[in-house]
């Protein structure tokens, strides 16, 4: 049975929230096809207007779901939090995004912030899942209350939620095959500290592209950011190596720098591979070669998956790996002879 107003409502709400009829109408039935902002453009219409909203639409509106991601200095991160925050909304639920910052607010304090208003889950963007070395039991904790969450970069075996993670293994690989093909055959790996599952997993790759190959490996592993790869990137250049890859974007762009304050050219010099693929990186000098994490496709299925969960639908709680895209740019070259 259909929830739309009579016709000459439909006509005023439409006119109010500036679209068409047949919009208002897919958005009063909780149809597909439109988008978060038209959604809530017609939902504030019929706020505005005095009309009430269909009693299936007052109660999805109504949860709340956290989004727990690190500091937004990456902008890799607030590009999936942007696509996470839409689609929640376009499946009625209000996001509320909890970031961290070094010495600020930590994981566990927002979470216990979130439970204090009553979300109806939690997903989590490379927090402490993460991290091998820390106590996972506080997710498994939220598991038993229950309370539905989702990980995305990041995977804990055992743990009875789904995660959403990129090949990082295969990233790295993919990294080292584009630099041999071009000729280099002194090929570093920059990265953050090894404790994280995500540079364990792009070690893992590194190595056994560089066996492949048969060359020697040359690793240095730093601070995330742009200062810790400079830092890296110099000392790998010190070494002889030739061609760089980056465990982020902000990393090789650390590294590009690196170079140039030896008097060396990216890419006649040294090549750079990043990682990420982050908004502007394409205008960057030279415009980056990096590994495009398929964020979007990643954002959506990590809100498919809590929103199937928070419905009572069986999700299957396993991890969900995306391929990487090499994305060929302006700072990889073919090796200086």
């Amino acid at each position: 049975m259909s929830t739309e107003p009579p016709r000459a409502r439909l006509a005023d709400i439409a006119r109010q929230a500036e679209v068409s009829e047949a919009t208002v109408s897919r958005v009063l039935n909780n149809r597909a096809g439109v988008s978060a902002d038209t959604r809530q453009a017609v939902l504030t219409a019929l706020d505005v207007l005095g009309y009430e909203r269909p009693e299936r639409l007052r109660k999805r509106s109504a949860g709340l779901v956290g989004l727990v991601t690190p500091e937004l200095e990456n902008p890799i991160f607030p590009l999936f939090a942007q696509i996470i925050e839409s689609s929640l909304a376009q499946h009625g639920f209000t996001p509320v995004l909890c970031t961290q910052t070094p010495g600020g607010v930590t994981e566990d304090e927002y979470v216990e912030m979130l439970l204090d208003r009553s979300v109806a889950g939690i997903i989590f963007i490379s927090g402490l899942h993460a991290d091998t070395t820390a106590d996972h039991d506080r997710y498994r904790k939220l598991i038993d209350r229950p309370l539905p969450i989702v990980m995305i970069t990041g995977y804990v075996a055992g743990l009875d939620a789904p995660c959403i993670s990129c090949d990082d293994r295969l990233a790295s690989q993919t990294a080292v095959d584009h630099l041999a093909s071009l000729g280099h055959t002194r090929i570093g790996l920059i990265s953050g500290p090894d404790r994280f599952l995500p540079v364990q997993r792009k070690l893992t790759g590194y190595r056994a592209a560089m066996q492949r190959h048969g060359l020697d490996e040359m690793v240095e592993l730093s601070l995330f950011g742009v200062e810790g790869g400079a830092a890296a990137a110099d000392r790998l250049i010190a070494r002889g190596a030739t061609g760089l890859v980056c465990g982020s974007d902000l990393m090789a762009l650390g590294a590009v720098r690196a170079a140039r304050a030896r008097g060396l050219s990216v890419p006649r010099d040294v090549s750079v591979v990043g990682y990420d693929d982050s908004l502007l990186i394409a205008f960057t000098d030279p415009p980056l070669t990096t590994l495009r994490q398929p964020v979007r496709a990643m954002s959506n299925a990590a809100v498919r998956a809590l929103v199937d969960t928070i419905n009572g639908q069986p999700t299957p709680h396993s991890e969900y790996l995306f391929n990487p895209e090499l994305v060929v740019r302006g700072s990889t070259g073919i090796v200086a002879r």
